[in-house]
């Protein structure tokens, strides 16, 4: 341990940390759980130098047998990603990009969020499936054999979906089972995973018999809609059983454990979760000062979508500041007393946020152009995706026009007045503390609070600089050693 803080910080960076690999895991294991081979036939044929092997915490155990199983087979230099900075799901190419990877192998669950700066290679988990069973309960969640149900999975589980095919198909006609789609040419994978264009058919609007959602795609019958389908999900309760069901809130689900080896219908008050997010927008509305989170950077768009929310923030009269804090915790977000709501830029499967221990709610971009533009409405889908909210989005609806007038309505939870646009115009008069605002040419004001004012009203506002106050004296040697114990204190 002394030697970390005698050393220099290059030493540091460079340094080897033997650690000790799990006995009860043979490497004939690892190559079937992890597709070592395939791995390095990846990286030999595009003659990547460099190769980031990004884990989540689970899998960091078996993460050292993995790269040096890797590293003699294929000669490359590897570096092993453990802690991201946002969520394991999404590829972390800032930091592959950080060490000059040249292309990054993503173990584990995965969002499939498009990643367009470095190639990239997915490696899911083969979790153990006993089809058997799964069918057994299949059965018996849909007795009738001409129903129309679309099967949805963990990315962990496309290994065995075929097979799942092969012994339901011939019962029931009308089943579809979703694929995989990654889009951008760029990325590679093993199973059945397909590559999509970035410009190729991704929604309805193309072609009303594509179902794409989520990384996952199917073919709907000619004269269906979704809502004609039951969905039928394999996978634990989770991020990505809540997206598909709060995105279809209209389709009935049902789910089969493999872990307890069970099957129910999905009941999880799907109206009372919506009940919340209605919740959460009404407190968009009520928001003077909003506060975005930068929750990823590796999701293509993000900038964009950041500029977009910034621009309908501000066409509804409100502040908006802009955040990158990594991982988000309560005491992150309580350091922001003075921002009264916070929208989240994230992937799909970290989007919805359960905000109820923060001091201020969390919401999506799609809930906070719900609350801004007034031309928005709710349908029977609900987005968590932000790229469907862009130009050319099938999600996407242009601003609401400024010279449209002003709109009041009443709050449902102070039960007060509330006014757009209050801030659409240049203030009138402005100070430190309050600022006179002149709405639409009339001589009603309004008296807004702003970040700035709440600061100065804090009775400590951070270090002052106080430049040109401070006498300049001579550098004198510090302390040295450790705040347990400097070598002065004996």
């Amino acid at each position: 341990m002394a030697d970390a803080f005698s050393s220099s910080s290059e030493n540091v960076i460079l340094r080897v940390v033997d650690v000790a690999v799990k006995k009860d895991n043979p490497v004939e294991n690892l190559e079937e759980l992890y597709q070592i081979k395939k791995t390095c036939d990846f990286i030999s044929e595009h003659q990547f130098e460099k190769v980031a092997l990004q884990f989540p915490d689970e899998l960091l155990v078996d993460s050292v047998a993995i790269a040096s199983e890797i590293e003699r087979q294929s000669n490359a230099k590897l570096f092993i990603l453990g802690d991201t900075s946002y969520g394991s799901c999404c590829v972390d190419e800032v930091a592959a990009e950080h060490v000059g990877a040249d292309c990054i192998v993503h173990y584990g669950s995965a969002c499939l969020s498009p990643s367009k700066r470095l190639p990239l290679m997915y490696i899911f988990e083969r979790r153990p499936v006993d089809l058997e069973k799964c069918t057994s309960a299949f059965r018996e969640l849909y007795p009738d054999t001409h129903s129309h149900i679309a099967i949805l999975y963990d990315v962990n589980y496309v290994h065995a979906i075929n097979d799942l095919l092969t012994l339901l198909l011939p019962e029931y006609p009308n089943l579809v089972i979703s694929e995989l789609i990654v889009e951008g040419e760029q990325c590679y994978s093993h199973g059945r995973i397909k590559r999509q264009h970035d410009d190729a058919c991704l929604s309805e609007r193309d072609n009303n018999q594509l179902i794409y959602q989520f990384g996952r795609q199917f073919s709907l019958k000619s004269g269906l809609s979704i809502m004609d389908y039951s969905m039928f999900y394999i996978g634990q309760e989770g991020a990505t059983l809540r997206n598909f069901m709060m995105t279809w809130n209209r389709c009935s689900f049902c789910s089969f454990d493999p872990i307890t080896q069970t099957g129910r219908t999905e009941s999880v008050s799907i109206n009372r979760a919506l009940m919340k997010r209605f919740y959460a927008i009404e407190r968009a509305k009520d928001a003077n000062v909003v506060g975005i989170l930068v929750g990823t950077l590796g999701v293509a768009d993000y900038l964009n979508i950041i500029e977009q929310l910034k621009e309908t923030i501000r066409g509804a009269g409100k502040k908006s500041y802009m955040f990158a804090m990594g991982k988000l915790n309560v005491p992150k977000l309580a350091n922001f007393l003075e921002i009264d709501i916070f929208v989240l830029i994230a992937c799909p499967e970290n989007s919805l946020l359960d905000s109820s221990e923060f001091f201020k709610p969390v919401v999506t971009p799609f809930e906070m152009e719900l609350a801004c533009n007034k031309k928005r409405e709710w349908s029977e889908e609900y987005v968590t995706d932000f790229r469907h909210l862009l130009p050319g989005g099938q999600n996407h609806v242009p601003l609401a026009d400024q010279q449209e007038g002003d709109e009041t309505d009443v709050s449902l939870i102070t039960g007060t007045l509330r006014s757009q646009n209050l801030l659409s115009s240049e203030p009138a008069v402005s100070s430190f503390g309050s600022s006179v605002v002149l709405r639409n040419q009339t001589l009603t004001v309004a008296n807004t609070n702003s970040a700035a004012s709440f600061l100065a009203e804090r009775s400590w506002r951070g270090l002052e600089p106080n430049l040109g106050e401070t006498p300049v004296v001579k550098a004198v040697e510090g302390r040295r050693g450790i705040a347990i114990a400097y070598e002065e204190e004996g």
